[in-house]
């Protein structure tokens, strides 16, 4: 909660500068293991791809992507939470209702091109 709090206190400071959110997710990504940095990098170029307008912002010490403030997406390390797989996942800010059960996060083992073609899918709906 500490993380998130300086994390906070250094958005109110600089604004929504993206280019300063950009370098923090970039950090963070830096700090992962291999295997979590290479999926993290790749997912950043998908959703900057898909959705250039999203801001990158870290939220909870994990890679995400804003939009009028409100993180819509995020890359969680499986590091993080000593999980066997990353996380890929959307807030409910996210656009992504479809009836009454729909999928809010994906588990990542490896990212394969039509797993990345999917994910790219799933950010543009996101922004809607």
């Amino acid at each position: 909660m500490r993380d998130r709090a300086q994390e906070l206190k250094a958005e109110a400071r600089r604004g929504a500068d993206k280019a300063a959110g950009e370098s923090d997710v970039l950090a963070k990504i830096a700090e992962m293991p291999a295997s979590d940095g290479a999926m993290a990098k790749r997912i950043h170029a998908i959703v900057k791809a898909a959705a250039p307008d999203l801001t990158p912002k870290t939220w909870y010490e994990m890679p995400a992507y804003a939009k009028d403030g409100k993180v819509l997406c995020f890359f969680q390390s499986a590091d993080k939470f000593k999980a066997w797989y990353a996380t890929f996942g959307f807030s409910d800010a996210a656009n992504l209702d479809e009836g009454a059960v729909w999928p809010t996060s994906f588990a990542l083992k490896k990212l394969t091109a039509a797993d990345e073609a999917r994910i790219a899918a799933l950010v543009k709906k996101a922004v809607r």
